[in-house]
């Protein structure tokens, strides 16, 4: 039990958990309170407070943190991916939304109970898009926050209605009551675009063409890409991700002027990740195999995102463009793991 301010990430397990834990764990003064489905493996593990397997969809166990926490930071990384959300959307809304809600109440129980603003930071998606068509995508450019949100997959849409269910907790929260509810929480958004690490093995996402191109490279494997090479959507590193994170739920509230922010760092195509992971790899067996159904949702996210707004509020300033992120970081460090 502590009745420290404390910090909660959920889906703690994850490779931005991973990251978020090592970097939040260098101050001691503020314990780290973790809940996924899965425990930490040993060495994670031992960074943080207390380590709670269950689900954020279990209110019994919500209810048992906040009893025995003062939490005033919540790091909301659980969810189920798009993929597997398009399998089973019924699902993906009960933990994307359901469960986000839940982890809503609990934050605004936790503001009300010790008087101040919980900082919620929520992982939101280009997903969150919806371009129809190839010639308005190409007309577009670098897309804006509020442009294009007609999301065609159910990952998305969960995405998008938890942003507004963020926005709604925020500001507006239970406002017909006699007495103000709002501003127990502040939430902060961030929309990732495809985020590429060396240090997981890609598992079928929608934007992992990307790090399955270099993996199989490097493990001597012949790869079919299942999008056309003049597919396009911005990525990041995941270093920068997690950096990003911290830079927003670190920044003063008054020089905030969104609650989503779009972040990008380099978006090429996959014709010239390909001519990269050539020159590295120049025995690369790499073809094309469309995947009608995948590339369709490729399509439909912006080639590009207008960022400007996270640069000038919160000085978004990623590490890693598209030379040093294959150069420096994901083709020397997957490259080690296959030997």
């Amino acid at each position: 039990m502590s009745r420290h301010p404390s910090i909660l990430i959920t889906g703690a397990s994850g490779e931005m958990g991973h990251g978020l834990i090592d970097r939040l764990s260098q101050n001691p003064d503020r314990p780290i309170i973790t809940l996924d489905l899965n425990p930490l493996p040993p060495g994670t593990g031992a960074k943080v407070r207390k380590e709670f397997v269950g689900s954020i969809l279990d209110p019994q166990l919500l209810d048992r943190i906040h009893a025995e926490y003062e939490v005033d930071r919540v790091f909301h990384l659980a969810a189920l991916l798009s993929t597997r959300s398009e399998f089973s959307p019924a699902l993906a809304h009960k933990v994307n939304v359901e469960g986000t809600l839940n982890l809503l109440e609990f934050a605004q129980k936790e503001g009300e109970s010790h008087g101040r603003p919980v900082v919620f930071f929520y992982p939101s998606s280009i997903a969150a898009y919806g371009l129809p068509d190839a010639a308005t995508k190409t007309r577009a450019g670098r897309v804006k926050e509020d442009e294009f949100n007609f999301p065609t997959t159910m990952y998305g849409a969960n995405k998008l209605y938890c942003e507004h269910l963020g926005r709604y907790y925020d500001r507006h929260f239970r406002q017909l009551s006699a007495e103000p509810k709002a501003g127990k929480i502040d939430f902060r958004c961030i929309r990732f675009p495809g985020l590429i690490s060396a240090d997981t093995v890609p598992s079928g996402g929608t934007s992992d063409y990307v790090p399955e191109m270099i993996h199989a490279a490097a493990e001597r494997k012949a790869y079919a890409c299942f999008v056309q090479p003049d597919a396009r959507i911005p990525f990041m590193a995941m270093p920068d991700a997690v950096d990003a994170i911290l830079k927003l739920t670190a920044a003063d509230k008054s020089r905030l002027s969104r609650v989503v922010y779009n972040i990008g760092a380099f978006a090429p195509s996959a014709g010239e990740v390909e001519a990269i992971v050539r020159r590295a790899f120049p025995a690369a067996d790499i073809s094309y195999k469309l995947d009608a159904k995948r590339a369709a949702i490729v399509a439909s996210w912006p080639a590009d995102v207008d960022d400007s707004a996270a640069r000038t509020d919160w000085g978004l300033a990623p590490r890693y463009d598209l030379a040093s992120a294959f150069g420096e970081y994901l083709i020397p460090n997957i490259r080690k793991r296959y030997g």
